[in-house]
């Protein structure tokens, strides 16, 4: 059932408050299981292994890019009970930033505290200019390494230090849930002392005016893109913020998909307000 109103303000209360919340059994078991089944076909498919560095975790399977590699993973940045709260945090014009899959592997220590945001030279405090949100695919225990966070601190002046050990708290929650987190919000993996994997997907929105971190337009092939709803086209960056961020010589991007425009470009805009004064 997708949520109410006043539910969705909610959840931005305390995305405001806190720097994250949790809305518990918001995905239905069957996709939970699909999206589960389809990160393990393809592991093996293309015999992916744990990431490389430290901070992705050596213990820790990544796969990035997720709109390229099947269509169950497109139902995700535009599910019903997800996507209204990054609008109501953001707005409509939001893109999506990256879409991947964290699954921690028995023995992934746990990850050094950050802020996802801690890169753009912006001073801290800021709002919110990106927003995370994290699918549950199994429960998130302490014991298996759900996100730690440190309530309150997108609201901090400086981003957390490098191992600094700062006191954090487990956001635990059973499978089909998910976290929406501030960029902002000091948080990092937790570890996993268990022998099962910690399976999740990291939907990333950003601002329209930011840059996301994975470039659609390129990571994904344009016939494909084509075939994706318009929302999620939109999403991809096939879209104009305000109308003009995006634009492609004077037109809405989506055109190049075969979809019409969504409205007036900034300059006509302007014209017939002009006319109406």
């Amino acid at each position: 059932m997708a949520l109410s109103t006043a539910e969705i303000d909610t959840h931005r209360q305390r995305i405001a408050d806190d720097g994250y919340t949790v809305v518990e059994n918001a995905i239905p078991a069957d996709l939970v299981a699909g999206l589960r089944g389809a990160l393990d076909e393809m592991e093996a498919r293309r015999g992916l292994g744990y990431a490389k560095t430290g901070f992705e975790g050596r213990k820790t399977l990544r796969i990035y890019n997720l709109l390229a590699h099947g269509a169950l993973f497109r139902r995700i940045p535009i599910h019903e009970n997800t996507l209204p709260i990054a609008e109501a945090v953001l707005d409509d014009g939001l893109q999506l930033s990256s879409l991947s899959a964290i699954v921690l592997g028995p023995g992934q220590e746990a990850q050094p505290l950050h802020a996802d945001s801690q890169m753009i030279p912006l001073p801290r405090p800021h709002p919110t200019i990106s927003l995370n949100v994290m699918w549950a695919l199994t429960d998130f225990t302490e014991a298996n390494g759900a996100t730690r966070v440190v309530p309150g601190s997108h609201r901090f002046d400086h981003a957390p230090a490098y191992d600094g050990g700062h006191a954090t708290i487990a956001a635990e929650m059973p499978a089909g849930s998910v976290m929406f987190f501030d960029s902002a919000l000091w948080h990092g993996g937790g570890a996993n002392r268990t022998d099962a994997r910690r399976y999740g997907i990291a939907c990333y929105y950003c601002a329209g005016w930011i840059r996301p971190q994975e470039n659609q337009q390129l990571g994904i092939p344009r016939e494909l893109a084509a075939t994706f709803p318009r929302r999620l086209k939109q999403l991809c960056g096939y879209g104009v913020y305000k109308g003009i961020y995006g634009h492609v010589e004077n037109r809405d991007p989506i055109e190049l998909l075969g979809e019409p425009r969504a409205g007036m470009m900034v300059w006509e805009a302007s014209d017939k307000a002009a006319a109406k004064r």
